[in-house]
This record gives structure tokens, sequence and C-alpha cells, in this order.
């Protein structure tokens, strides 16, 4: 049996993802104390320890406990199954949406274990504009959910962009 390219991209790609995630994470959890940082560019970029209960942002951070359990150990395995579903049937010959799927998958996976073993999702990178502005801390898991959705959008857009009548 000869298992698709695209499978064996969305293992390598997730895969990395996965590891990188949780192995600076780990980093983090074991030699950061939680709100410690380290100054990595002056009053722009720090490595700070933060624990999110909530998703992207905070968002439901301040839902009841009980909510949010059963949220996030049941929605992440709901989209990882849609993205297989998804994957199967993106066309072998299209790298981009594999790449995406991939990416988001990854970052998926790299989230939810912290889910399960911690109750939370360690973030670690801060970035911020001296005092004046703070971007809310994320992690790599993060960055591969955020670059998949893109390029998943950019592709929409192209398709829905290519079925419009040309301007005059």
């Amino acid at each position: 049996m000869k298992i698709k390219r695209k499978y064996l991209i969305l293992l390598a790609l997730s895969g990395a993802i996965v590891a990188l995630d949780q192995a600076l994470k780990m980093y983090i959890h074991t030699d950061f104390r939680l709100g410690e940082s380290a100054i990595v560019i002056q009053d722009f970029f720090n490595i700070t320890y933060v624990r999110n209960p909530g998703a992207a942002f905070g968002f439901l951070r301040d839902a009841p406990e009980s909510f949010r359990s059963l949220f996030f150990l049941s929605v992440p395995p709901t989209v990882m199954l849609i993205i297989l579903a998804m994957l199967y049937s993106t066309p072998d010959t299209d790298k981009l949406q594999t790449f995406a799927l991939s990416c988001v998958f990854g970052g998926a996976i790299g989230n939810y274990i912290d889910r399960v073993r911690f109750g939370y999702v360690v973030d670690f990178l801060d970035f911020h504009l001296k005092s004046v502005y703070t971007y809310p801390a994320f992690n790599v898991a993060d960055i591969a959910i955020v670059t998949g959705v893109g390029f998943i959008l950019l592709q929409i857009f192209k398709e829905w962009k290519q079925g419009q009548p040309p301007s005059n």
C-alpha cells in the first residue's frame, strides 16, 4: 500500500510543528517562573511565561471552567477530523492547501497537548511597543494555525476572484 504524498506532508509538517512547539513550551514551563520575562529586543520582544486558559487572545478565559474544559477538550479533535476530511478531498497536486491544512493540524495538536496536560496553553512569545502597546502572548502552535488559516483564506479569495467576471 502506497501512502499518498499529501498524507506524508501532513505527518512530517504537523509532526515538526508539534515537536518544536512542545520542546519550546517544555523549556519555558520548566526554566521560567510564571510571569517571568527575558528581554530579547528591548521595548519590542520578550520571552514571557504566560498561561492561557482561553483561546486565541484570551477568548473565553473568563468563561466557567466546566464550560472551558468541555469546549477545549472536544472542539480540537472535531476540528482535526474536519481537517482530515478536507485533506482527503484536496487534490494530490494542491501543495498549498496540503501545507495550510498541515499547519493548522499541527498547531491544533500542539495546543491540545497543553490543554490535556495542564488545562491551559503555554504562551511565551511576547511582542510589544515599549509600554504603549502589547500584543497578546502566543506560541509556535498559534503561529502554525494562523499561517495555515491565512493560506486557506488566501486560496479561497483567489478562487473567488477567478470566478468573478472581469471588470471594465
